[in-house]
């Protein structure tokens, strides 16, 4: 495709514009590098981004013709194969303004293509819906139609991604009095170091890290240490189990922060920081429904067999495994070549800045996770680990069906299955969902009344206790056969719930509709930080909430004293205006 010249002065000028931010952004240009070579790196980014709009459009289209045919299930897999061009593709959406143009377009274009105005409102006898609203449109078959909100939309929810450490790590300089290091805290390194479980070689810049932690950084240090307890207990246990160090699970503290949703400008992803192409090669699945690199079993068990794998390929050496995770064993291997030995410290001059302070980071955080108090980091409790049921289901299975069978909210189930990119699980393939502990066999005794291919729409809802099906009927706009159907055997008289199938009910939607009269607002996540004294009863009282609900929320208990500065999670959209002890943050 020929490219007129005014276009080809608008790219010299963004290009003029990414030449700017590339320069302040990286530490560093590699040896051998030329700005010359800049703009061929642009020109193929257009390139990739083209082809892949031309491959999405081509199953865009695909499945319109599907749709077009009655044939819904392949106009949906084509539709979701669009989808997954875009990410699957290694690019980073946010980073390029055309394809995250044509993404977002595309996600609307599906849902237009997927529920027309009036398509899926359920039809109910006349007699039911009269005596409830006598301006009802009449059908040709001598049946209403009950008004209804219209659905909301198909497609991606928006998702809320937490920053990279890594990519402020990046930048990171330390001070000159950061770097003041004597010879008795080189003696005291060479102590500590054999309390960690790999061998290692100590290097003043540790030492570095260790005084930027107890100085500017103390408040990311102290946020890890407490954040760690939610997954430690895990990740230890597949570390140890995959033939890594326990103590190299530390380096997620540096990855992440522990945020399951840590995204980076290079789109690396969840707790491990997975970019796409490495995720595949460790069968972390990255489809229209997932991104197991969000995940927390798969994703810190494709962590250490990739670790492992790196140390295999560097004769055992952890600090060169630990290099080549952030900057790939390519890149090490060309440093070891050029400083013609394999240390770390001899080919530190010829790695990437990030990778410079990369190492040497986690080696601090390693020694003062293993004696925090040596360093000054006192009464730092650990959050409890994360306790949750895991349920296999076969098909797609809606969030809001989850969150009614089991007595909590979408919010929270979203929150310990971070993988999921809908509100329902995936479609034709199993899924092990984590649900609230102990609310397992409530949920599949549910599940068991909902047909397959119903559990992505229907919801439960609360009846008064001997509420007949005609009276639920008139309300909800379902037929009593088919309440009858998903209830059967249900004792009205001492049942509070009953399973609805709510045709119009979205999957997900990118960005969620306005709330209809009948409709709860869906939450959406805020925090605050906890004060002395403060414990998850307390909170939810003051904020007008369930301290049940609030306790599964944050993986704690509702009584148990909380430490100051912990992060508590509240349902932002439903929580009251905090007390002016409570100071949220984002």
């Amino acid at each position: 495709m020929s490219t007129s010249f005014p276009r080809l002065i608008a790219r010299v000028a963004v290009l003029a514009a990414l030449v700017t931010t590339a320069a302040s952004t990286f530490a560093q240009i590699p040896a051998g590098s030329s700005a010359r070579a800049i703009p061929t790196e642009v020109e193929k980014t257009e390139v990739r981004v083209s082809q892949i709009i031309t491959r999405a459009e081509d199953h865009f289209r695909k499945g319109k013709l599907n749709l077009d045919d009655n044939k819904r299930e392949a106009a949906r897999d084509e539709f979701d194969k669009a989808v997954d061009t875009i990410l699957e593709s290694g690019l980073n959406v946010r980073e390029s303004q055309r394809l995250q143009t044509f993404y977002l377009e595309l996600v609307e274009r599906i849902y237009r293509e997927e529920v027309p105005i009036g398509h899926g409102l359920p039809q109910v006898t006349t007699t039911a819906l009269v005596a409830q609203n006598s301006q009802s449109p009449v059908s040709s078959q001598g049946q209403t139609q009950k008004p209804q909100p219209a659905p909301a939309q198909i497609g991606f929810r928006e998702q809320k991604f937490e920053p990279s450490p890594l990519d402020e790590l990046s930048k990171l300089v330390l001070t000159a009095k950061e770097t003041e290091v004597s010879s008795a805290d080189i003696d005291a390194l060479e102590q500590a170091k054999n309390n960690v479980n790999f061998s290692f070689t100590t290097n003043p810049l540790i030492q570095g890290y260790i005084n930027y932690y107890q100085g500017r950084g103390r408040s990311t240090m102290e946020a890890g240490l407490r954040h760690s307890g939610q997954f430690m207990t895990m990740a230890r246990r597949i570390f140890k189990e995959e033939g890594v160090p326990v103590d190299i699970t530390w380096l997620g503290q540096v990855e992440s922060a522990w945020h399951p949703k840590a995204l980076s400008v290079k789109a690396a992803a969840g707790l491990w920081q997975f970019v796409p192409a490495t995720g595949r090669t460790y069968q972390l699945r990255q489809t229209a429904w997932i991104d197991e690199r969000n995940s927390f079993e798969q994703a810190t068990r494709a962590s250490a067999r990739y670790l492992r794998d790196l140390a295999k390929h560097f004769n055992g050496d952890w600090q060169l495994a630990m290099a080549a995770y952030n900057t790939g064993a390519g890149h090490v291997d060309r440093a070891i070549a050029r400083a013609g030995t394999a240390d770390f410290w001899t080919i530190y001059p010829y790695l990437f800045q990030e990778t410079r302070n990369y190492v040497p980071n986690i080696l601090a955080v390693i020694l003062i996770a293993k004696n925090p108090e040596k360093y000054g980091f006192q009464g730092i409790r650990p959050e409890p680990p994360m306790a949750y049921d895991r349920v296999e289901l076969p098909t797609a299975t809606g969030l809001q069906l989850i969150a009614d069978a089991t007595d909590s909210s979408v919010d929270y189930l979203r929150a310990i299955n971070p993988e999921l990119r809908r509100d329902v699980t995936p479609r034709g393939d199993a899924y092990v969902v984590r649900v609230p502990s102990g609310k397992s066999k409530q949920l599949v005794s549910i599940l068991k009344r909902v047909p397959g291919d119903k559990r992505d729409t229907a919801r439960i809802i609360r009846i008064v206790p001997g509420e007949d099906l005609q009276s639920v009927a008139n309300r909800t706009g379902v037929s009593v056969p088919q309440l009858q159907a998903f209830n059967n055997g249900v004792d009205l008289k001492s049942t509070t719930k009953l399973v609805v199938p709510f045709s119009g009910i979205s999957l997900t939607s990118r960005r969620r509709a306005a709330s209809g009269p009948d409709e709860t607002p869906r939450a959406s996540l805020t925090k605050i930080r906890a004060r002395k004294g403060d414990t998850i009863a307390k909170i939810a009282a003051a904020h007008k909430l369930d301290a049940g609900d609030l306790a599964r929320l944050n993986g704690l208990s509702a009584d148990g004293e909380l430490q100051v500065g912990q992060e508590i999670k509240l349902p932002a959209s439903t929580a009251a205006p905090a007390p002016a002890r409570h100071r949220r943050h984002h």
